[in-house]
């Protein structure tokens, strides 16, 4: 079976370094253009790039795949590249341009997706920040048939994972990424002897994963306790949840909720320990034990390291910053 693989990130790389392990035949590899990165700000290849270059597997990075858009060349030359590539199927894991028709169109099999949520459930750009940050007890995998709408097409296979109570978006990115690729691999032999059985999405429990902001970093310390410990495990490794305390911008990136109930003032700290710093939240919803901090420019250091070089003391207070 020839696959044409499309993806950017690690997520990704991950399902293309399975089906070339799997033996299928790749032809063409989709990837985003090289970005620039680092303090030096030098343009850097994707880690799906990466990989196809050291594979010897021949790689397109168009701006665009719209043959009527704002870089129409680059998708009239991506476009006879694909055509001619002939290829049964194409994969899609977390590639970060949207399939025009023609695309979803023109390989025998259209197009797979890899979608690391169970869908109908956190359609969209950010499905694995979303199940943790609303508490969600499981997540996992769905393979999809792609359609014009966005995560709407029919699931092809979906499977299970729980969500641990410590988890984070970095440690679930990773066995959901790890998850893709071996069903990804088994929807490609099933789809290679017709025994891939397409399944509707259900109208009832569609939520929607929306891409995460910048602008969400900032804690609201107003909430409960348990929201805010959620929201720092979502947002390890990006963009990490931020305080402001003593008028520097300090990142919190390990908290667990305490069944503590706090006073009237979120945002206060109520103790400094070698074990964490107690900080009050929202009134009656219990205390976050903060446990790992970084300082604007430094390292992520457990509490003990962090007190060495930044003093806090009880009575102190987190800023407040809606979210």
């Amino acid at each position: 079976m020839k696959v044409i693989f499309a993806g950017t990130p690690d997520f990704a790389r991950t399902a293309l370094e399975r089906l070339h392990a799997a033996g299928f035949h790749i032809p063409l590899v989709l990837t985003q253009p090289d970005r620039p990165a680092g303090r030096g700000m030098k343009l850097h290849a994707s880690p799906v790039k990466q990989f196809a270059q050291g594979h010897g597997i021949p790689v397109a990075q168009p701006r665009s795949l719209r043959l009527d858009g704002k870089y129409p060349e680059d998708a009239q030359a991506v476009k006879q590249v694909i055509e001619a590539a002939n290829a049964d199927v194409m994969v899609v894991a977390a590639y970060g341009l949207i399939l025009p028709q023609w695309v979803l169109d023109t390989p025998r099999l259209g197009c797979l997706n890899i979608h690391a949520s169970l869908l109908p459930r956190w359609r969209g750009a950010a499905p694995i920040h979303r199940a943790i940050e609303a508490g969600d007890a499981q997540t996992g995998v769905t393979i999809m048939q792609m359609d014009a709408g966005l995560d709407t097409g029919a699931m092809l296979l979906r499977e299970a994972v729980p969500i641990a109570a410590n988890e984070t978006t970095a440690s679930l990115h990773d066995k959901l990424a790890a998850l893709g690729g071996r069903l990804i691999v088994q929807a490609l032999e099933l789809a290679a002897c017709g025994g891939l059985k397409p399944v509707a999405q259900p109208e009832e429990g569609v939520t929607y994963a929306h891409k995460i902001e910048k602008a969400e970093a900032a804690i609201d310390w107003s909430q409960p306790a348990e929201a805010i410990a959620r929201r720092i495990r979502a947002f390890d490794p990006f963009p990490g949840a931020t305080g402001v305390v003593a008028g520097e911008v300090v990142k919190l990136w390990a908290a667990d909720a305490l069944p503590v109930v706090g006073g009237t003032v979120p945002g206060l700290i109520e103790a400094v320990t070698p074990e964490g710093l107690l900080v009050r939240c929202g009134t009656g919803t219990g205390t976050l034990r903060v446990t790992q901090l970084q300082r604007a420019g430094g390292k992520r250091l457990p509490v003990a390291d962090f007190l060495r070089g930044f003093e806090l003391k009880p009575g102190m207070v987190f800023e407040s910053r809606p979210s």
